[in-house]
């Protein structure tokens, strides 16, 4: 949303050459507003991607008018640190309801979803698949399990890993994964509802750059991007590739560390999060969180 805000003050005489991640509902508005150009990408490159990807509420992969793509599958779920969970008593989470075990009170570590655009999307599917009075009871008995509200959502794998919180929300890519990376024992898992971003890109109309950025893209979008992408965690964005690599290369440690997945064109996958609705009650569920959560979260834990 920051990022979205400053290319509408640039109006159209943008600083930067490409607006990348994020919701693809913020490409389309600036695709309303004349803010970003078409893509004009090689027929082959574009039809290489699906449509959509997942049910009942499919995730766009890429804009049928041609003005954004997505470039990887990145889904938003939990990490967890075995050796704790093994010492508190708690088997490895496979859903969310499992963050509300009663042994992981005081060890949970979150960010408000103020802060986190991947956090609020993650409370958005809680929400929408429980109903709100349901799912507000939901996030405020998790805030009783609750032992960390950090300041950014990257700071909750890395508290993690050190092992001083046992189990939290976070997405893989350039977060989490560094973690392992650096040789610490954390691992992923995206429960079965969880949302999937295709992390979208496209280029700022008054771009200075406008072939590099396109060139950019295309290669993101070639073999070789794609496997640069799938050795930070994430996963392709079409049926063409699988991650995969040598044993013991970083392709093969994100395997290990998003529990086994290598495409997400190889499972079904199930979407409930409705974008639309999440982004016309966006700012309404930061307040609301703020005050029968944070604001309170000490009583919350008196009274679960």
């Amino acid at each position: 949303p920051v990022a979205y805000g400053r290319i509408l003050e640039w109006k159209g005489r943008p600083e930067a050459d490409i607006f990348w991640g994020g919701e693809s509902a913020l490409y389309d508005k600036l695709a309303e507003q004349k803010l970003i150009a078409k893509l004009d990408l090689p027929a082959a490159v574009m039809g290489a991607i699906p449509a959509t990807i997942g049910k009942p509420k499919p995730i766009p992969l890429k804009d049928p008018k041609g003005f954004w793509t997505g470039t990887v599958l990145e889904p938003y779920g939990l990490v967890y640190h075995p050796k704790l969970l093994a010492r508190l008593g708690v088997p490895p989470p496979k859903d969310w309801d499992d963050l509300l075990h009663p042994k992981l009170k005081g060890n949970v570590a979150q960010c408000a979803p103020s802060r986190s655009s991947s956090s609020h999307a993650t409370y958005e599917v809680i929400l929408q698949r429980d109903g709100d009075d349901k799912g507000w009871e939901w996030l405020k008995r998790l805030a009783a399990n609750t032992g960390i509200f950090t300041a950014r959502s990257r700071d909750v794998p890395s508290v993690v890993a050190r092992g001083e919180f046992a189990a939290g929300f976070a997405v893989p890519s350039y977060m989490a994964f560094e973690d392992p990376l650096s040789g610490h024992d954390i691992r992923f898992v995206a429960p079965k509802t969880a949302f999937i971003t295709p992390e979208p890109i496209g280029i700022l109309a008054g771009s200075k750059r406008p072939r590099a950025a396109r060139a950019f893209i295309e290669y993101m979008l070639s073999e070789r991007g794609q496997r640069v992408a799938m050795e930070r965690g994430v996963f392709p964005i079409t049926p063409k590739y699988r991650v995969q690599g040598k044993p013991g290369s970083q392709a093969e440690k994100a395997v290990e560390f998003t529990g086994g997945i290598r495409s997400y064109f190889d499972i079904e996958v199930t979407n409930i999060y409705d974008d639309d609705k999440a982004q016309a009650r966006y700012q309404e569920v930061n307040a609301q969180f703020r005050k029968d959560i944070e604001a309170v979260v000490e009583d919350l834990k008196k009274k679960y």
